[in-house]
This record gives C-alpha cells, structure tokens and sequence, in this order.
C-alpha cells in the first residue's frame, strides 16, 4: 500500500453517518502525542501536537524517548475525534486488528478491547434509535490501560487496520477521523519523528 493510499483525501460519496464534514478550524490538544509541535490530521480534525509526552508504564524506555505514539492511544484518539458515532462491524474489525497487532497475538483476548467493540457492534445491528447504540467512546476511552501490551504504532500496523476497516465497510472506505485514519495518522507521526531523530 502506498504513502498516497494512506492519506487517501475525504470522499463525498463515502460519508459517515450521513453528517456533512468541515474541516474545523480548532485544534484538539492530546497529551501523550509528542512530534515536536506538529499538526497532524485524523479524519477531518487538526490535533495538535504535544512537546510533552505523558506516557504509561506499557512502553519501552527508547520509545518513550523517541515520543511514538502506541496502537492503544491511536485507538484513545479516536474516541476523541470520533467517540460520538456508534459501533458498527467495521470499526469492530478495525479495532480487532489493531489488538491483535499491539498484543502480537492471532487472537483476541477475551473481555479486551476487541471482543468489546464486537460485542457493541452486534448488540447495535439490532437496536433501531442511535440513542441506545454503543459508541465508540464508550469502548475505546480507556484503550492504552485495556491492552494487555503495547506497541508503537508502524505503516505496517496501520495498513493492517485499514484492510481490515475496509473489508468489513459495505461501501468500502474508511470513515474520517474512524480507527483507521487515526492510526494511519499516527504512523505518520513516528515515521516523521523516526527520521528527525535519525538526522539530529
């Protein structure tokens, strides 16, 4: 998959929820983001970089140093920028995905974050008012501390989600600031902070 497939701009026949998308002039600050500053857009959002990195125990000294962002605060930033929308089967594989690369294991662990958003993406087939749904907040606004492990994010990890978002779409694209836009963003992130820490 391509740099380009990655940042594959927002299509107007491929909309989420039926809602129309601005982008928005303001900025959501994340701690635990560090690139130095750095805007970075998920979805149709800006959010701002960080120079301070608030990290968990989960992650390996160097990665701390370096500031990469893990799979699990990929999935926290999307209950930020898409925590309102409802799970459905895309986003449960998506996130599935995501588990399974963070933990390095071919299955999912029962009561985790995957087995969740499955459980709420078939729970809200059958519920007919959105206002009873699960949303995507409610699973994925404690990720980072639900994984078992953690890993930094990679291009690989993110054209993993991606795949695995668009197979399991009927219209076969990905949402804006969805699963897959924001580890797509942050796998941008650490390549572009992989390589400024390779030239400093």
């Amino acid at each position: 998959m391509s740099q380009e497939q990655l940042s594959k701009p927002y299509d107007k026949d491929c909309k989420a929820d039926g809602d129309h998308h601005v982008a928005s002039e303001t900025k959501n600050e994340i701690v635990g983001f560090v690139a130095n500053n750095q805007t970075e857009p998920i979805g149709v959002q800006v959010v701002k970089q960080e120079s301070d990195y608030k990290s968990s125990g989960s992650q390996s000294e160097q990665q701390q140093q370096r500031g990469d962002i893990t799979i699990g605060e990929a999935l926290e930033a999307t209950a930020l920028t898409a925590g309102h929308r409802p799970v459905d089967y895309s986003d449960a594989a998506a996130i599935q995905a995501a588990e399974v690369r963070a933990t390095g294991r071919t299955n999912i662990v029962p009561g985790g974050v995957a087995a969740a958003a499955q459980s709420a993406a078939t729970r809200n087939a059958r519920l007919p008012r959105d206002e009873d749904k699960t949303k995507l907040g409610d699973i994925l606004s404690d990720a980072s501390a639900k994984l078992p492990s953690d890993k930094a994010v990679t291009r690989r990890d993110a054209e993993g989600v991606i795949g695995a978002e668009l197979r399991n779409d009927p219209n076969l694209c990905t949402r804006p600031g969805g699963v897959a836009a924001s580890v797509a963003a942050a796998a941008r992130l650490n390549q572009t902070n992989s390589l400024n820490n390779k030239s400093n």
